[in-house]
């Protein structure tokens, strides 16, 4: 099985709104009692709840990107 952070990369670039990645992930979840447990011992190891874990991730997965952009913005001034 992926790396579970690697299924919501994939997510998050297949889909524009953490809304609906967020949707999809919990289907995926409640369809597949493994990554529902690779999930839960995820949560567990970052110190996230499981209701917001996914969430959490997707935040500093936002941040992440944005400070790409500001590091290019940076470099222009």
């Amino acid at each position: 099985m992926k790396d579970i952070t690697q299924i919501f990369d994939s997510l998050l670039e297949q889909y524009d709104s953490i809304d609906i990645a967020n949707s999809e992930f919990r289907k995926m979840i409640n369809e597949d009692e493994n990554l529902k447990e690779e999930y839960r011992e995820w949560c567990h190891a970052v110190g996230s709840s499981e209701k917001k874990g996914f969430l959490d991730y997707c935040e500093e997965y936002k941040a992440s990107q944005d400070s790409i952009w500001d590091t290019l913005t940076d470099f222009d001034e």
